[in-house]
């Protein structure tokens, strides 16, 4: 028969047992997580993607609104995602930027959703051309640094600079074909950032090389 100081009372059953703790740190395999990288990328790729077909106008400007759902919770919210745990992997150069263009994201959502009405009519295109052309900036010196990252990833960098400043171009002068030409290149950079994703997805869940990316580092 169980002797009745062997059972613990209901307040005692996650009291702390020093016996049975470690001081022994964590092992690699416990505090590894897997690679953000192609979340990130895919975030990033399909709400491009979606965004350039109506700067490219091959779709009705009065879909737009679709967008910003993609920009706050996948553009913005998941690569914002990944960009913390690019943190959590050292790995500065993927937090660096996924956690801007997830904030990008975000911002342009908030700029549509609270701040576009609040510019007066004649400023909007040099309010708009000078944001994308600072963000264009950005992606230039994000593209150097891509250089010991990956071919892929070094595409998607020298596609996106480009977008950027064309928009930017475009917006600051009034000129819709431009802006037009700025999304073709968007969704060029959607399809080439995309590739990067399924690469890393596919090469990581088969254990091998599936889809060359071109290693740089």
């Amino acid at each position: 028969m169980m002797e009745a100081t062997s059972v613990r009372q209901p307040s005692q059953r996650f009291e702390r047992d020093p016996a049975k703790e470690t001081a022994s740190p964590p092992t690699a395999a416990a505090m590894s997580i897997a690679d953000p990288a192609p979340l990130g990328l895919a975030a990033f790729a399909l709400t491009t993607f979606v965004l350039s077909f109506f700067n490219a106008g091959l779709v009705s400007a009065t879909g737009e609104p679709i967008v910003l759902g993609l920009a706050l919770a996948y553009g913005g919210a998941a690569q914002l995602l990944a960009g913390m745990w690019e943190f959590r992997n050292n790995n500065t150069f993927g937090a660096t930027a996924f956690t801007s263009y997830g904030a990008f994201w975000l911002s342009f959502w908030a700029f549509n959703q609270f701040y576009a009405d609040k510019v007066p009519t004649n400023e909007v295109g040099s309010a708009v051309g000078l944001y994308l052309i600072a963000w264009g900036i950005f992606t230039a010196y994000m593209f150097i640094a891509s250089m010991r990252v990956s071919m892929a990833v070094m595409a998607v960098f020298a596609l996106l600079a480009i977008t950027f400043i064309v928009l930017g171009i475009g917006e600051s002068g009034g000129n819709a074909s431009i802006s037009k030409l700025g999304g073709w290149i968007g969704i060029a950079t959607a399809l080439v950032a995309w590739y990067a994703s399924f690469a890393g997805v596919a090469n990581s869940t088969f254990k091998r090389t599936v889809m060359p990316v071109g290693p740089r580092g």
